[in-house]
């Protein structure tokens, strides 16, 4: 099928997005031909701004408007701890939680040699820095439970237990709600080995 260009062009920016097919695409392209125009330019003007006026902190990483960002500014934060984690999606998820009031570090990324991506391809040369200007007495690490997430903390675990530093993973298991039948072995695996005492 055959598209005018301007449609086509929409198409194929919409397709560079992730999870996103050409069907879903041209769906996209075509609910936004229905939408008002002062609408359309709102949604691209946030796109642009998102763009624009976005960065990460230069202190932990995380996607801020202003620098350093506002978890880094808050005086109420624990500066003892900070936790460590793979993408800024999670300091977002952490912080829905609202149980955690430490510090973050976003490293962006994991180490996959299969991929050859290395410890300086993240954010963890940033980290041992800032291990050694600011007093932390616990560094949390929260990164995925992937292959390439325990890698990553194994490294940073080994880099940082020498300075004295309590390190330490979050725990890893079955979701609350799931059941056993439908675990796979790495995760009945990982809730074994974390059981508590009640």
């Amino acid at each position: 099928m055959h598209y005018p260009e301007p449609i086509s062009k929409l198409i194929d920016s919409f397709m560079k997005l992730p999870g996103i097919g050409p069907k879903t695409a041209a769906r996209l392209a075509f609910f936004v031909l229905t939408m008002k125009e002062d609408t359309v330019l709102d949604f691209a003007k946030a796109l642009v701004d998102a763009k624009r006026n976005l960065s990460y902190c230069t202190v932990c990483g995380h996607i801020t408007d202003i620098d350093p960002c506002h978890i880094c500014q808050d005086q109420q934060r624990d500066l003892s701890m900070i936790c460590v984690v793979q993408d800024t999606k999670d300091v977002i998820a952490m912080e829905k939680m609202r149980d955690y009031n430490g510090l973050y570090h976003v490293l962006h990324g994991a180490i996959s040699p299969m991929d050859g991506i290395g410890p300086e391809d993240i954010n963890v040369p940033s980290l041992l820095k800032r291990l050694q200007d600011i007093q932390v007495e616990e560094l949390i690490l929260a990164t995925n439970p992937t292959i390439e997430g325990e890698a990553t903390a194994m490294y940073i675990s080994r880099l940082v237990k020498p300075s004295g530093i309590k390190t330490t993973r979050i725990a890893h298991g079955l979701p609350v709600g799931g059941d056993l039948e439908y675990a796979d072995e790495v995760t009945l695996s990982k809730a074994l080995e974390g059981r508590r005492e009640l």
